[in-house]
């Protein structure tokens, strides 16, 4: 009878360790998501994010939207095979996602209400952010259709090239508005999570 208690106790116990550290690893800030941090404007970007025009072959017209999440890149056709790619960071594990969509909003320092569903993740995040340059969106924003994921800056130049995102592609804010500046409401964008062949 003893050794069963003992036993039911160290059970009672381990779930109570385990529930605390998933709820404490729930409460963990996520590195991609700071409100209020300016952006450090010495972050040295790896080549290979860099804004750069690049041969691509593709047989979608000039101005459509490529992304590649496997490759933490972003290509905006130019035709004659080629087009400009931008270094992104992309949906964390669970939140990556693929399909077809069309910008259907831009915006100059948008301003920030993160939805429910990333409030229940991470109930720290304010309700609301005004836009500007400790807005976590950025300098600019381009809206994914009628989804909440959208196209934008980040004040964390040194997350472009990793996956931290609840779902949005961000963009160095230099970056995000050289695009921005390009494309117009209406244009199409791809997501893709595996490059082609």
């Amino acid at each position: 009878m003893i050794k069963f208690r003992h036993l039911i106790w160290m059970v009672i116990a381990a779930g109570s360790l385990m529930l605390s550290v998933s709820q404490s690893c729930a409460q963990q800030p996520d590195v991609g998501d700071q409100p209020g941090l300016l952006p450090d404007d010495s972050v040295e970007l790896d080549p290979e994010f860099r804004k750069q025009p690049v041969y691509y072959r593709t047989s979608e017209a000039p101005g459509t939207i490529i992304i590649s999440t496997a490759e933490r890149h972003l290509y905006l056709i130019q035709g004659g095979g080629r087009a400009l790619r931008y270094g992104i960071g992309v949906g964390r594990d669970g939140f990556q996602w693929q399909g077809l969509l069309s910008i259907s909003k831009k915006a100059e320092w948008p301003d920030w209400t993160p939805p429910p569903e990333m409030i229940a993740r991470q109930p720290y995040l304010p309700r609301f952010m005004a836009g500007g340059p400790g807005n976590p969106l950025g300098a600019r924003a381009l809206y994914l259709g009628a989804t909440v994921y959208r196209i934008h800056g980040t004040n964390r130049p040194d997350t472009i090239g990793t996956a931290v995102s609840s779902g949005c592609f961000r963009l160095v804010n230099a970056d995000v508005t050289d695009l921005y500046e390009r494309v117009p409401v209406g244009t199409k964008v791809i997501v893709r999570q595996k490059p082609e062949l």
